[in-house]
């Protein structure tokens, strides 16, 4: 028997809403812990541009980390291999910071437009997917942040400073970390408020 277009995107997004709801608390602590990363982003390229490379290649694989564990039993979601490819990508590009960093500023720039674009488009795809979620906008609107840093650091180019990397980066984690923090709270607080049936 076939399925519709609409009903099986409404499908796939029941899913997604029930995924939300079940690992809320995931996705608070997720959110708050970015939200610490990005402000660390942010002060330490202003405090010392010595080991910044440092700091953002631990800042990516941590960011990475935490949103992997978002997608702990959430394989069957809709979003699933773009956010992973999206977690892959950070821990990646954190790792080839750590690597080598005297690399120049050019390589870096590029990398994180890349991950700015991938992670942008991954928040945008899981967005509509959980649309009309309640405060779904919020995670629209990271998404569409990050594709923004990336043009931003695209247009930047050939000449970029450390503490302007250090602060787009450091922004794109807030917007990630506030928008996921936001939805998982509110979805705790609607739960937290909806009575339980009694059984029948």
């Amino acid at each position: 028997m076939s399925m519709s277009l609409d009903l099986a995107a409404e499908v796939f997004r029941e899913a997604m809403r029930e995924t939300v709801k079940r690992y809320s608390l995931w996705y608070l602590v997720e959110g708050v812990l970015l939200v610490v990363a990005g402000i660390l982003a942010i002060i330490y390229p202003v405090i010392s541009s010595g080991a910044v490379v440092i700091l953002l290649g631990w800042l990516l694989i941590a960011s990475g980390l935490l949103q992997g564990l978002s997608l702990i039993g959430a394989r069957q979601v809709p979003h699933f291999w773009l956010q992973l490819i999206s977690v892959i990508l950070a821990i990646l590009i954190g790792l080839l910071f750590l690597r080598d960093t005297t690399q120049g500023l050019m390589t870096l720039a590029l990398l994180l437009i890349i991950f700015f674009m991938m992670e942008g488009i991954s928040k945008v795809v899981f967005a509509l997917t959980i649309r009309p979620f309640p405060n779904w906008g919020w995670v629209l609107a990271s998404g569409l942040v990050g594709i923004l840093l990336a043009l931003i650091l695209w247009a930047s180019l050939p000449v970029t400073a450390v503490w302007l990397i250090g602060v787009l980066l450091g922004v794109n984690l807030i917007s990630i970390g506030a928008a996921i923090a936001y939805l998982a709270w509110q979805v705790r607080k609607s739960d937290a408020a909806t009575p339980t049936q009694p059984p029948a």
